[in-house]
Order: C-alpha cells, then structure tokens, then sequence
C-alpha cells in the first residue's frame, strides 16, 4: 500500500469519525450514521489493500524464497 493511498483511507476514517462525534454531539441520527458508513469504508478499504499487497509480495505475511 502506497503512501497515497494509505493517507486516503486515513483522511476518510477522520471525516467519518467527524461526522459520527458530530451527530453524537448535535443529536443528529442521520450524521451519525453517515460518518460509522465512511468508517466502515475506510476498515474495508485498508484490507483490501492488505490483501492486495499480499498478493503482489509485499505483505507481512509473505516470506522471501529462499535459495
């Protein structure tokens, strides 16, 4: 996982977790809702990523051949 796209899943997980305080805050259900969907986005988005990089070799699950 890049750096870009690293700091794009961070910045989503910040602004649904602004929104989620926020509905909390002004008791606005619909807010809260809105920021908890864009936080489960941003947890999808980050294994995905994991996933991906796993596959391309450059996961920490991944070991080197040894030869």
């Amino acid at each position: 996982m890049g750096f870009a796209d690293k700091f794009r899943i961070k910045a989503q997980e910040l602004r649904g977790r602004i929104k989620r305080n926020t509905g909390e805050v002004t008791d606005d259900k619909g807010l809260q809702a809105r920021g908890r969907v864009d936080e489960v986005k941003s947890y999808l988005m980050r294994i995905v990523e994991k996933v991906k990089d796993a596959f391309r070799g450059r996961g920490p699950s991944r070991r080197r051949r040894q030869h």
